[in-house]
């Protein structure tokens, strides 16, 4: 192999009955955003400047949950949170708690070039926003009347909102039953720490990259959960959990945050290539079938020498991956 290479996502977890003319709409988003990053790849642009890039453009989509379009807190307001690594020097930026920067990535990145430190949350990260000049817009931007309407009914099952909990029964492959439109009584009893579970949410954004020198690098963004806690915090920001990178792949990750965050899941897959010598592939497979345990999501992942690849265990992810080599694919099951 060898090359640049790039993976993107929207999500993991997709509700069966999602009409077909919406999953049209989610790749061609992704594609848009692939070809983004393609263009710069093809440059000569850093690899963390194309994860940038291509996150940014997804948060700016409210078809997605981040940026525009990101979920709701049980207060029916928007707390984004993202994270970005460049791979080379392990170098990384993170914030959580932002309500009105237009871009949490953009913001993460200058946490990592323009401060000494890591991860700005709350009123911190949006003071140091506004001292780098970022764009900021009214919290009302951020939400849209779909997610309104989804957090009250959130409200009145007293759930909160996920989607990639879909009950993985019938069939091994997707996840539901024929006739049934993924829904039974199983789902019903899906809980997190006690509270039901419901479906749809939309999901997290995320975009892996190697450029033509082999630097890697992740970056991840999301408004978190529908009817969350105010003051959650995701597996997105969080270095090792959400994203990582290394001199070896990148890796963004996205769906049960609480189960993402007890895996170190990102992290994982680099350990795994590091210290037993897998390929990307075969470490994103074990990580998601050993370190997931009942938690669901799913990974992007590329390698230094441009191999690219993604996995989930769940119904569906938004993704889609391409390469030097002409590889260029999108996909939702």
């Amino acid at each position: 192999m060898g090359g640049w290479a790039i993976a993107v996502h929207g999500g993991a977890g997709v509700d069966p009955r999602l009409p077909p003319h919406r999953q049209e709409e989610a790749k061609q988003i992704l594609s848009h955003c692939l070809r983004l990053g393609i263009s710069a790849l093809q440059s000569s642009l850093p690899a963390v400047d194309v994860v940038e890039l291509v996150v940014r453009e997804l948060e700016s989509n409210p078809f997605f949950n981040a940026g525009r379009g990101s979920a709701l807190t049980t207060k029916g307001t928007v707390e984004m949170e993202a994270s970005i690594m460049d791979g080379e020097k392990r170098r990384c930026g993170a914030v959580s708690g932002v309500s009105t920067v237009k871009s949490a990535i953009s913001l993460a990145r200058l946490v990592m070039d323009k401060s000494p430190h890591s991860y700005l949350a709350f009123d911190g990260a949006e003071e140091f926003a506004r001292q780098q000049g970022l764009e900021v817009v009214d919290n009302e931007f951020f939400i849209t009347e779909d997610n309104r309407k989804m957090l009250k009914l959130a409200k009145e099952a007293n759930s909160i909102v996920f989607d990639y909990r879909i009950p993985l029964i019938g069939r091994d492959s997707c996840g539901f039953e024929e006739g049934t439109g993924g829904m039974s009584a199983i789902e019903q009893a899906l809980q997190m720490n006690g509270l039901p579970i419901s479906v749809y949410a939309p999901e997290t954004v995320g975009c892996v990259a190697v450029d033509v020198l082999g630097r890697c690098a992740a970056a991840t963004s999301t408004g978190g959960l529908m009817n969350k806690m105010n003051g959650r915090i995701g597996d997105s920001p969080l270095i090792g959990a959400g994203t990582y990178a290394s001199d070896l792949c990148a890796v963004s990750a996205t769906g049960e945050g609480e189960a993402i965050i007890r895996a170190t899941l990102a992290r994982d897959v680099s350990a795994l290539m590091e210290y037993k010598g897998m390929g990307v592939k075969e470490a994103v497979d074990w990580a998601i079938r050993e370190r997931l345990e009942e938690g669901k999501g799913g990974l992007i992942a590329v390698s230094s020498n441009g191999d690219v690849t993604f996995g989930f265990n769940c119904v569906g992810m938004f993704r889609g991956c391409a390469n030097e080599d002409g590889i260029f694919e999108v996909g939702v099951w």
